[in-house]
């Protein structure tokens, strides 16, 4: 039986984390929560705490300091059964020109790491297609992922991350190499879509003009602590 999700998809209460070796924690007193259903726009410049967060909310960086809970479930202890249920897109998504892998195989993988042996079903593979097709690469599907320039290789990883149906989706500067139409058509047209079936999205950004974005909360972040939060009809606490 399928756990039935708490109200917040995110709940931080006096979070610190630390990189391995550090004196210093990269995020600090953090207490904040993240409604379930929205799409929470994280921004500061670099050096901010942005990614650290996010590493937080999925157990891959165990906090020293505070309680962290994520779709319901207590982090790092629970962190494998909330990261089954999310998706994650990192900075670092470049491949060399020597992957072996097609981009319908990179997008498949993010689907086999939750089926038994890995093994996809026909229904997952139409699901992987679909993905593709919605940013616009369908038609490369078949090609080495390796060989793809560098936005094509990140809409293909955003396809993998969305294939997955995700009740929480983390995404870590998304737009970088992407052009502005395939990113116009990102938020306003898959954002909105996945939002309505009850996905919540955590996006992280430095640019400074946010007007293209309709996030529901802007959480705004400085040297490692949280400067402020905007919410709009959301009930989030800092």
């Amino acid at each position: 039986m399928e756990k039935n999700l708490e109200c917040y998809a995110v709940e931080f209460e006096a979070v610190s984390t630390y990189y391995y070796g550090e004196r210093r924690p990269a995020i600090r007193d953090i207490t904040l929560r993240i409604p379930a259903g929205v799409l929470a726009l994280i921004v500061g410049p670099n050096g901010a705490g942005k990614t650290t967060l996010l590493e937080t909310i999925l157990g891959l960086l165990r906090p020293r300091n505070g309680r962290v809970v994520t779709l319901g479930y207590e982090i790092p202890r629970m962190a494998s059964r909330a990261r089954a249920l999310s998706s994650y897109l990192p900075q670092d998504f470049m491949k060399p020109p020597a992957e072996p892998f097609t981009a319908r195989e990179v997008v498949a993988m993010g689907l086999a790491s939750n089926n038994p042996a890995g093994r996809l079903s026909e229904g997952d593979w139409k699901r992987v297609d679909r993905a593709l097709e919605m940013l616009g690469m369908l038609e490369y599907a078949d090609k080495p992922f390796g060989k793809l320039s560098g936005g094509q290789q990140q809409k293909v990883l955003l396809a993998r991350a969305i294939a997955r149906e995700p009740k929480l989706l983390l995404l870590d500067e998304p737009f970088s190499a992407i052009d502005q139409e395939t990113r116009s058509h990102i938020v306003s047209e898959i954002f909105p879509s996945l939002l309505e079936d009850g996905c919540t999205i955590l996006l992280v950004s430095h640019e400074l003009d946010h007007s293209h974005i309709d996030a529901d909360m802007i959480i705004r972040m400085a040297d490692g602590r949280i400067e402020r939060v905007i919410a709009r009809d959301v009930h989030a606490i800092h």
